[in-house]
């Protein structure tokens, strides 16, 4: 039998992590492991795969850059061109993973499986996580159907969509969960059942690009809370910000004082998308009758909500053509 080609990249993460003994969970090093190291660790990839791989890089997620984004965009695109490979699945860390794969998500136009996988134990633990998940990603992505439905994210058995998983505990496997949308499958016994997908844009659907760039526009997070300073906005606007997301209240609501500051960026060029600090639900475009347009960032959080106005930026500042993004995407 003839097996599904599946290319590695590697970026290090608690997957790639050692600690001093088997019995320490947090007081270890991620990206110790290379991609040899790890592969060696999980040899039951080879008995389903045909297994190739890179270092992309060895790092802590905590670290990742979006420089790094844009260069693991055209290691993705580059791999998945090469008509010899059938899938493709990216180690990370967990603590950034759900906005890599959202980022891949819109920007990597490919119709060829793309999994992400990391682990919430490192590699030294006892009961690590690591070895299943990976291999568990590895036969997602040998699934041609797989490719149907974006980037995906692949722990403890569940398969997750990129853009409605949600890393939702500090320290348990059981983390990375879509609460909203629920969950694009769950892989059993190295089979993968898929049970729905997002009608949302993505990988070969997707318009988004950030072919030939070499810098994304800078976009800040505003979260806001009682008692917060209208200065939070005049520092974004004074660093030379092109957009701001805010986390705000409720239903994207936001502080008179701040709401005031934010116009004045308005009349700058500067778009505000809002989203919700709430863990649901959807935020509706607004306009006060001061006519200030504020883009609304449907159910997205803010860290999400970002990457789509960095990407549209490139495309356009009209804040009507800028909403149709984050209502298509």
């Amino acid at each position: 039998m003839t097996h599904a080609h599946v290319h590695i990249i590697a970026c290090g993460g608690t997957i790639a992590g050692k600690a001093e003994s088997e019995k320490e969970l947090i007081g270890y090093k991620a990206g110790k492991l290379t991609i040899e190291e790890l592969l060696q660790s999980v040899p039951e990839v080879t008995e389903y795969a045909d297994i190739t791989g890179e270092q992309f890089c060895n790092m802590d997620s905590t670290n990742m850059t979006e420089d790094l984004w844009l260069r693991l965009a055209r290691c993705v695109e580059a791999a998945a061109d090469r008509a010899d490979v059938d899938g493709i699945v990216i180690t990370h860390g967990t603590d950034t993973m759900e906005e890599t794969a959202y980022f891949l998500n819109l920007v990597v136009h490919s119709r060829k499986p793309i999994v992400m996988v990391g682990s919430m134990r490192p590699a030294t633990a006892l009961s690590a996580d690591g070895p299943l998940n990976l291999l568990d990603a590895v036969h997602i992505a040998a699934c041609r159907q797989a490719g149907e439905y974006g980037v995906l994210v692949a722990m403890n058995g569940r398969i997750c969509g990129a853009r409605s998983v949600e890393k939702t505990d500090t320290t348990h496997v059981d983390t990375f969960r879509s609460r909203q949308m629920g969950y694009m499958g769950i892989i059993q016994n190295g089979i993968p059942y898929f049970y729905q997908q997002s009608l949302r844009r993505h990988t070969y659907l997707s318009q988004l690009s950030c072919q030939g760039i070499t810098k994304l526009p800078a976009v800040c997070i505003v979260y806001c809370y009682v008692g917060m300073s209208p200065a939070l906005i005049r520092a974004a606007v004074a660093s030379g910000v092109q957009g701001i997301v805010t986390a705000g209240l409720g239903h994207g609501k936001i502080p008179e004082a701040v709401l005031k500051e934010l116009k004045i960026a308005a009349q700058q060029g500067i778009v505000t998308v809002c989203t919700s600090r709430t863990l649901g639900g959807i935020v509706s475009t607004t306009e006060d009758d001061s006519g200030f347009f504020r883009i609304a960032g449907d159910n997205l959080p803010a860290h999400k909500a970002k990457i789509v106005l960095q990407l549209a930026l490139l495309q356009t500042r009209d804040p009507n053509t800028l909403q149709q993004f984050f209502d298509l995407y």
